[in-house]
């Protein structure tokens, strides 16, 4: 009997197959990647069990490599891990299925399968959707604008992705879920494996509205690598990465730099220059990796439709000034705040001829700007309460 016929679980079945490989090769793994692509999922088992069961390392050929994922294979055990998901309320996406976020397909090294648990369906999170990440030890001001750029894209209609590690990540999801949107965080570990434990109630909140994604089966510890492997898939699952605060070494500059090399935009937000958890963002704007954004309007119209999601212009208020010609401005410098001055002297100080200073002072006297006083004129002292001219 070859190993193969003596794997304790139905290798033949394709989501059988993929639920081992999620546990068997680590994500991001290249070579058990290229293998899964090439003859499928379960022939890749076939060949773990049958050619790296008894390879003894010697071989430099394909028996070598296959043998690394020996020790796993001996305790697989995929029908056990299908039952701990559905526990917990979770359920397997496979590349043939419809719900397979085709963006994740971009990846160097797609994930094999992927554990999701919430009612959002992973396909249309991906085709309107934001990715909000940042620093664990964020300032006040960073977790200010992650809750409002979370809570500005769900009322856009935009999905909202993130770790939901603590800082910058936590507060995109609730802001996110406070405008009544969506959000999904993608995780290192098991979906039964709450991580931080501080965020336990906000992991089942997403899974009750949201999603929760992993590439690995429940059970599994989220670990430094899969950290980092995590990272990319948050930047593969949605249309674009915006950085909220990170310092120079930040774990969420990978999330970029995986957005960048995707082809989807990035963009960061600026912090103050002395704050060094926002370091990060000021390199990736500088370096030209990314956009500087400062509101919801402008993440939308980075990541969004072109046209539908069009920031508009920035407006600033009017002021009675800005309907004035340059003239008439000349004029208004020449008046003195407290007695009247006359007019062959504001006709000196302004440099102006008297007809033009007298039709200067009329449009100022209509506009609240000036007043008479005495035999001369000066600056009206309530400015404020005049009327804005009509336009």
């Amino acid at each position: 009997m070859s190993p193969a016929a003596e794997l304790s679980f139905d290798w033949h079945d394709p989501l059988v197959a993929r639920v081992a490989w999620s546990r068997l090769a680590e994500p991001g793994d290249a070579r058990a990647g290229r293998l899964v692509a090439a003859v499928g999922p379960s022939e890749a088992l076939r060949a773990v069990a049958e050619r790296g069961a008894t390879a003894d390392g010697s071989d430099s050929g394909s028996a070598a490599w296959l043998a690394r994922y020996v020790p796993r294979l001996a305790v697989l055990d995929p029908v056990r891990d299908l039952a701990a998901g559905r526990r917990v309320g979770a359920r397997v996406v496979t590349p043939d299925a419809e719900e397979w976020p085709a963006g994740v397909d971009d990846l160097e090294v797609p994930p094999l399968c992927l554990w999701a648990a919430g009612p959002a369906r992973l396909d249309q999170v991906a085709r309107r959707s934001v990715s909000l990440v940042g620093a664990r030890a964020a300032t006040t001001y960073g977790e200010h604008v992650a809750r409002e750029l979370g809570h500005g894209l769900a009322e856009r209609g935009f999905a909202v992705v993130s770790g939901l590690a603590y800082g910058i990540d936590a507060a995109s999801h609730r802001g996110a879920l406070a405008a009544g949107g969506t959000s999904v965080a993608v995780v290192a570990g098991g979906l039964d494996r709450p991580y931080p434990r501080g965020n336990e109630a906000l992991m089942r909140r997403l899974a009750a509205e949201g999603a929760v994604v992993s590439e690995v089966p429940p059970g599994a510890t989220p670990t430094r690598s899969r950290f980092l492997q995590r990272n990319r898939l948050i930047a593969a699952l949605s249309g674009g990465t915006v950085v909220v605060e990170a310092a120079w070494r930040s774990g969420s500059l990978s999330t970029a730099r995986t957005a960048e090399r995707l082809g989807r935009p990035v963009g960061a937000v600026p912090g103050p220059t002395t704050s060094m958890t926002s370091a990060g963002c000021h390199a990736l704007v500088r370096s030209g990796a990314a956009v500087l954004v400062t509101d919801a309007d402008e993440v939308a119209d980075l990541v969004g439709r072109l046209g539908a999601d069009a920031a508009d212009e920035p407006v600033s208020p009017r002021t009675v000034l800005d309907d004035l010609d340059p003239l008439t401005l000349q004029v208004l410098d020449a008046l003195p705040v407290r007695r009247g001055r006359d007019l062959p002297s504001i006709c000196r100080t302004a440099g102006v001829d008297e007809g033009s200073v007298q039709a200067a002072l009329g449009r100022l006297d209509l506009a609240g700007l000036a007043e008479r006083h005495g035999e001369g004129w000066r600056l009206r002292r309530h400015p404020s309460r005049a009327p804005t001219p009509s336009r």
